[in-house]
């Protein structure tokens, strides 16, 4: 099993460090969520039915009936490669790694092409193409035009088109799931989720988008009551309030557009693949655990693959702590601030030695955190050279 991010308490514990000082950048999770109220008593008593909204409150909002409401999009890609035939698969990577791991499981063969266009991958020939939109690590987007030509051209080779668009609804315009599994598209499948831009991660709440009868397959192999009452109940209001959605699209839009003003100074690579991204290892994301704002320290921890393939300038300030109580070695780096600065804004100067930090960071027993990159190998240190906003 893959190790994901946001195993917070591991990390707590392993670091002495309170639970609520730590600031979790190892998601796209949605920090300001969908604000949940309190929940009748009959979602904690009764079974979910599936006329219960959830159903029509999602063909509403993503503009589609062709829908099947899932314990997370986890469950889509974890299932989905078992119900179609096997056959060879082009993986647009550096991609969300569960999908090629789930594939290659089901016995599909995978042709990952690195960084590949949607024309290279319809010229490897392969019947299906595997993509996430934006994609995850790296943010990159495909217009809609280009996936919806890519799926008719499949179409005629008798091969789908897999789109994740997990991070899709703060940009909506580019997405494709109001036609998946329809007669303009019934080739095309897509995956969605309510754990990214609504924050709900917790409540695991997905849906698939496809034509009827894998639906049906889908639904069998995953049983009944896949989703919970109250998960059910919170997603269907949450997706019903669009002036929450407005607001968060803006708010979001604002907070994107000031990351990308933070960053510029550090060279565009580090715009490119602000997400969660590793641009030196490719197929799993640096890791990284970052503490409470008001403190200017932060702790590192990155992967083995990455530490070999990063290279990047003696670190900043490297201090190593007492062995922890399994004899491993904790390691406390801290980015020194200049005179002035907030302590507010001390994270961010920890965001801009990231490159310089991470690679010399030995591995510890700490929880993997998927965040801020790692520096590629053509990159310099970065300035601490920041203003005040």
């Amino acid at each position: 099993m893959l190790e994901h991010g946001g195993r917070l308490r591991l990390a707590a514990e392993q670091w002495g460090i309170p639970l609520a000082d730590w600031v979790d950048l190892s998601t796209g999770i949605n920090p300001a969520a969908w604000p949940v109220p309190p929940l009748a008593a009959d979602c904690w008593r009764r079974l979910p039915e599936e006329n219960d909204g959830l159903e029509a409150a999602a063909a509403a909002y993503y503009g589609n009936a062709n829908l099947l409401a899932l314990p997370g999009s986890q469950a889509a890609i974890q299932w989905l490669p078992a119900l179609l035939p096997r056959a060879a698969v082009a993986c647009l990577t550096p991609i969300y790694a569960e999908h090629p791991q789930a594939w290659e499981r089901a016995g599909h063969k995978l042709r990952r092409l690195q960084g590949a266009t949607l024309t290279r991958a319809l010229a490897a020939a392969t019947p299906n193409i595997l993509l996430c939109n934006p994609n995850n690590p790296t943010a990159r987007q495909f217009a809609r035009d280009d996936l919806l030509d890519a799926a008719a051209q499949l179409k005629k080779r008798g091969g789908t088109l897999v789109v994740d668009e997990a991070f899709g609804d703060a940009d909506p315009e580019n997405c494709v799931a109001d036609v998946a599994g329809t007669e303009a598209a019934p080739n095309l499948i897509v995956l969605r989720s309510l754990g990214k831009f609504f924050g709900l991660a917790g409540a695991r709440v997905g849906f698939l988008f496809a034509q009827p009868d894998l639906l049906n397959r889908m639904a069998e192999a995953i049983g009944p009551w896949a989703v919970s009452h109250p998960a059910r109940a919170v997603a269907t209001a949450a997706l019903a309030d669009r002036t929450w959605q407005a607001a968060t699209r803006s708010k979001l839009a604002a907070a994107r557009a000031r990351l990308a003003a933070l960053l510029a100074p550090l060279g565009d690579g580090w715009a490119a693949h602000s997400s969660t991204g590793c641009p030196a290892q490719r197929q799993q994301p640096c890791t990284i655990f970052w503490r409470n704002a008001a403190s200017s320290s932060a702790f590192f921890q990155t992967s083995p693959a990455c530490a070999s393939a990063c290279r990047a300038t003696k670190p900043i300030g490297s201090t190593s702590l007492p062995p922890s109580k399994n004899g491993k070695r904790k390691h406390h780096e801290t980015a020194e601030t200049e005179p002035g600065f907030s302590t507010r804004f001390r994270i961010h100067l920890c965001v801009s030695v990231v490159r310089s930090l991470m690679p010399h960071t030995p591995r510890s027993p700490c929880a993997t955190m998927s965040a801020i990159p790692c520096a590629s190998p053509s990159r310099q240190s970065a300035s601490l050279a920041w203003r005040r906003t």
